[in-house]
């Protein structure tokens, strides 16, 4: 496999071309201001236009070949296949406005970030998907072992994603269980990341029929008892949401509901709160599931041979200087 880190820097490329069409200028001036002096032999050094092009060749070969370098040529990749046991887990992450609450600090929806990527470290070696709702769901990340992919999604997890506000938790678990496929054998797990705050009724119910399928449901609740205001915002001072009557309107952590799906799901509930504790008992869970064997494609880390180019420009570039233009006069 061939590729280039920064192709964007071959754009440079036209630098070297570029060198030798200014020295056809510069060559065309000199000609044609030394023929209107006359004679001047006796009065300048000799010139070589064969070193003088000579010189030129080089310094375009060193543009070329810097701008290869810069372009970090990659090869050596190789696509390789193995089996692993592992079980599969979607993390459902909720995304609503309710998550930016700062009862927790820097806010639920950051802690909860930390969380999944602490999570999804300690998960390696499963299958891992990605869920995020709020007043409906959608699926961010299929079920996978790219956990670089899964990274990025959580982190860039946040409620413009989703026009719709709510927490339909059970529209996340819904989606969650059509979208482990059709196969066999193996655990199945939901982490269910929310503050609680649903007024859907069948939530409850879809745990216990994900329970019934062999499905493990377990919740993590963010937030505390007390709660706190919504901003309506990432930024500190900002406002704050109100409800009709213009009274500022507070989240709080529904912990009774998420025990009650827990249970249902037969899991069991953490807090966001406990940190790598509840990230280790969560592992801890996951890793107890049934393994069953997967196929994986990976890729062997691509090689730089960058320097194979930059040498011989440092070189030409080097040599450059000690090429003179002028011949001595016999």
């Amino acid at each position: 496999m061939f590729q280039f880190q920064h192709p964007e820097y071959l754009w440079f490329l036209l630098f070297s071309p570029g060198v030798l069409v200014l020295a056809g200028f510069y060559f065309r001036w000199r000609k044609s201001a030394l023929s209107r002096l006359g004679q001047t032999e006796r009065l300048i050094l000799p010139w070589s236009p064969r070193r003088f092009w000579m010189k030129a060749v080089l310094m375009s070969l060193a543009f070329g070949l810097l701008s290869v370098a810069w372009a970090n040529p990659q090869w050596g990749a190789k696509k390789q296949r193995s089996i692993q046991e592992a079980a599969d887990v979607f993390i459902a992450l909720d995304i609503s406005q309710s998550m930016l609450c700062r009862d927790v600090s820097p806010s639920r929806l950051e802690l909860a970030r930390i969380f999944t990527q602490k999570l999804v470290q300690k998960l390696h070696g499963e299958r891992i998907g990605v869920v995020f709702f709020a007043g409906n769901a959608f699926l961010g990340v299929p079920m996978s072992t790219d956990y670089t992919f899964v990274l990025q999604s959580l982190q860039s997890a946040h409620p413009d994603m989703l026009t719709e506000q709510g927490t339909a938790i059970a529209s996340a678990l819904e989606l969650a269980e059509k979208s482990f496929g059709e196969e066999t054998g193996g655990g199945k797990a939901v982490i269910l990341i929310t503050d609680g705050e649903s007024h859907d009724e069948e939530a409850v119910e879809m745990a216990r029929k994900l329970s019934d399928k062999g499905i493990l449901v377990s919740a993590v609740g963010a937030g505390t008892n007390d709660g706190g205001p919504i901003p309506l915002g990432d930024w500190e001072g900002g406002q704050y949401k109100r409800d009709e009557n213009g009274e500022i309107v507070r989240t709080r952590l529904e912990e009774g509901l998420l025990r009650k799906i827990a249970d249902a799901g037969r899991g069991n509930v953490y807090n966001i709160q406990q940190g790598d504790r509840a990230v280790q008992a969560v592992a801890n869970a996951m890793g107890s599931l049934e393994k069953r064997a997967i196929e994986v494609r990976s890729l062997d880390e691509l090689a730089s041979w960058y320097q194979w180019w930059l040498l011989p420009a440092i070189l030409l570039l080097g040599l450059e200087p000690f090429i003179s233009n002028w011949r001595k006069k016999q």
